[in-house]
């Protein structure tokens, strides 16, 4: 009976681990943003070498081992939103064919790029009937 209690025992402790090691996993592939419209990954060391479309973020996160960045789009204007959410520091801004772009550096996001001599982190891109937001970039049209 005591060997019994003990490998039960042990059985416990290791399921526990093995949980823990889950939640790690799931708290780290948690989405960067709610999700919009639609979300997109990019893989590969260069955030911009493969773009994948999902509809499960974080299941996708979770099974993707070299996701980069991150992006999804909303229908309206959610600057102001998104600015705050994230405590944002606007760095520059660029208008192109009726977008306006919002270049933004986060402490609460890792990584980023350098443009212009700026750690960019979060971009935002603002059209008439939508907001797209990426982090580090959004990459690919909008």
């Amino acid at each position: 009976m005591r060997r019994f209690c003990t490998a039960l025992r042990e059985c416990a402790v290791v399921a526990a681990a093995v949980a823990c090691v889950i939640a790690v996993m799931v708290l780290f592939a948690a989405p960067v943003f709610r999700a919009g419209e639609s979300y997109t990954l990019y893989l590969g060391g260069s955030s911009s070498a493969l773009a994948v479309e999902t509809e499960h973020p974080l299941q996708d996160k979770t099974l993707f081992q070299n996701v980069a960045g991150e992006s999804t789009v909303y229908d309206g204007n959610f600057y102001r939103e998104i600015k705050e959410r994230f405590h944002a520091t606007l760095l520059f801004t660029e208008e192109v064919c009726g977008v306006t772009n919002y270049y933004l550096y986060s402490g609460q996001l890792c990584g980023g790029v350098y443009l212009n001599g700026e750690r960019v982190n979060l971009h935002v891109a603002v059209s008439a009937e939508q907001t797209a937001v990426g982090s580090p970039l959004i990459f690919g049209g909008f």
